[in-house]
C-alpha cells in the first residue's frame, strides 16, 4: 500500500480508501527467507576480479583470474589521493616497482604487470599469487612457532632469496615473516621492496643511510641512531630476528614503548630458549651479534652447520589455515563471482556437477573440467560487455601517475 494514501490520526496511520487503522503483522524472524547479495563479476583489463585478500594503509589486495592465461594473481589496488597522505608514499611504490622489474628468482615475488587508470586515479599492480603469509602458520597455532625442521626449510629458502637480492644490490630493509609469503607448493616468497634500496652499480660498499624497517626487527646501528651502516648487516639481523621468531614463537627484543624496545636492541642482551639445539642457538648469537663487522655474513650462515645438516621430519607440519568461511583449501574466489554471471539462476553446486554441459549431445564437447568451464566462463561475450571499454582507458593512461614510462612493457612477464 502507499503511503501517500495513508493520514495520521489520533496517533494512528489511517488508510484513507477503508478509513481503518494500517496493521502491521508480526512475523517471527525464522520464518524471514534472506538471500545474500549475488557476487556481480567485474572485469579490469584482462583480469576477473575475487575476493579481498588483504588490505593495507594504502592498498588492497585482491585475488583475480588471468582471463588469458587461466592462472591466479593477486591485484594490488592503490589510490592516488591516499598515497598523498603517506610520507614518500608515492616514491616508495615507484620504489618497489622499480625494483620488482629488475628481480626474477624462485624466492622473490614477481611482478606480472602494472597498468594505472587515468579516471578512477588507481593504479593496479599484478603480481604472482600467494596462498598464505608466514606469519599467519605462526599465529594460527598455540605456541607461535614452526617445528625446527619446517623452520629450516622455510629459513634456507629465505637464504636463497636473500643471496639473490644481495647479488643485485638490493637491500630489502624490511626481512619478517609478515614479508614472507608461501605458495601452493610451500615456496617461500620475499615481498614488499616498499622501503628497499638499491645500490649504485658503481658502489664499492653497502654503506647507507636510511632505514624504514618495522622496529622489532632492527639492527642495533639503527637502534642508536648511527648517520651510516651496513645494508647488508641489516638484512641479516632482521633475519635472525625472523629466525629467533619462528623457532620459539617470541621475540629476542621486546619492550612497551619504541624507545625502551630500542634501548633494549642496543644492549643486544637476549636469552635463547634452553630447548633449542645448540648449533642453532650459534647461528642466532651470530646472526645477532651487536658488531656488524663480527655479524655473520651470507657465506658463513650458509656454511653454518646447522643449515648444512638435514633434519629429521619428527613431528607434523604446521599447515596453512582454513580461511575465516571455513575454507581449508583456500579455494580460487573468482569461481562465485563467474558462476552468477553466467549461470544467474543456477547453484554453484549445480553448475559443478555439470548441468552446464548436458544442454548438448556431443560428448566432445562435454567434458566436465574445471580449465573448459573457466575458459567459457570468460569467454568473448564476457570480454566485450565488461572489459571493451576499460582496456583501452588503460593502456593510453599507463605509467602516467609515477612517471615510470615503459615499465608495463618491461615488466610484463604473462
Amino acid at each position: 500500500m502507499e503511503l501517500e494514501k495513508c493520514y495520521f490520526k489520533d496517533g494512528y496511520l489511517i488508510d484513507d480508501e477503508s478509513n481503518e487503522p494500517l496493521s502491521f503483522h508480526r512475523v517471527n524472524s525464522v520464518e524471514i527467507l534472506y538471500e545474500k547479495k549475488k557476487k556481480r563479476a567485474k572485469f579490469i583489463g584482462n583480469y576477473v576480479l575475487g575476493d579481498m585478500l588483504g588490505e593495507g594503509s594504502y592498498s588492497k589486495v585482491k585475488e583475480v583470474l588471468d582471463r588469458i592465461t587461466l592462472e591466479r594473481r593477486a591485484f594490488k589496488i592503490m589510490k592516488k589521493k591516499r598515497l598523498r597522505k603517506i610520507p614518500n608514499g608515492e616514491q616508495n611504490v615507484q620504489r618497489e616497482i622499480e625494483l620488482l622489474c629488475r628481480l626474477n628468482h624462485a624466492n622473490v615475488i614477481k611482478l606480472i604487470e602494472t597498468f594505472y587508470n587515468e579516471e578512477k586515479q588507481k593504479l593496479y599492480i599484478v603480481m604472482e599469487y600467494c596462498v598464505a603469509v608466514l606469519q599467519e602458520l605462526l599465529d594460527s597455532v598455540p605456541d607461535k612457532k614452526l617445528p625446527i625442521w619446517q623452520s629450516h626449510g622455510y629459513f634456507s629458502q629465505l637464504l636463497d632469496g636473500l643471496e639473490y637480492l644481495h647479488s643485485k644490490g638490493v637491500i630489502h630493509k624490511d626481512i619478517k615473516p609478515g614479508n614472507l609469503l608461501i605458495n601452493t607448493s610451500g615456496t617461500v616468497k620475499i615481498s614488499d621492496f616498499g622501503v628497499s634500496e638499491l645500490l649504485d652499480s658503481f658502489s664499492q660498499s653497502d654503506i647507507i643511510s636510511t632505514s624504514q624497517g618495522s622496529p622489532a626487527f632492527q639492527p642495533p646501528e639503527i637502534a642508536r641512531g648511527c648517520e651510516s651502516f651496513h645494508g647488508f648487516k641489516i638484512d641479516i639481523w632482521s633475519s635472525g630476528v625472523t629466525l629467533f621468531n619462528i623457532t620459539t614463537g617470541s621475540y629476542p627484543f621486546e619492550g612497551d614503548t619504541v624507545y625502551k624496545l630500542f634501548e633494549n636492541i642496543s644492549k643486544g642482551e637476549f636469552t635463547i630458549p634452553s630447548d633449542l639445539d645448540e648449533s642453532l642457538s650459534s647461528l642466532i648469537r651470530g646472526m645477532l651479534d651487536v658488531d656488524p663487522d663480527s655479524r655473520f655474513s651470507l657465506i658463513e650462515i650458509r656454511n653454518h652447520d646447522w643449515l648444512r645438516k638435514k633434519l629429521i621430519k619428527n613431528c607434523s607440519p604446521v599447515t596453512i589455515p582454513t580461511r575465516p568461511n571455513g575454507d581449508a583449501l583456500r579455494s580460487m574466489t573468482v569461481l562465485p563471482y563467474l558462476q552468477n554471471l553466467h549461470y544467474p539462476s543456477e547453484s554453484s553446486i549445480d553448475i559443478w556437477k555439470g548441468s552446464y554441459s548436458t544442454e548438448t549431445s556431443d560428448q566432445n564437447k562435454n567434458e566436465n573440467t574445471s580449465a573448459n568451464y573457466l575458459s567459457a566462463a570468460t569467454g568473448s561475450q564476457g570480454k566485450k560487455k565488461f572489459c571493451g571499454r576499460s582496456t583501452t582507458s588503460h593502456k593510453s593512461s599507463k605509467n602516467k601517475f609515477f612517471g615510470c614510462s615503459g615499465i608495463k612493457s618491461f615488466c610484463q612477464q604473462s
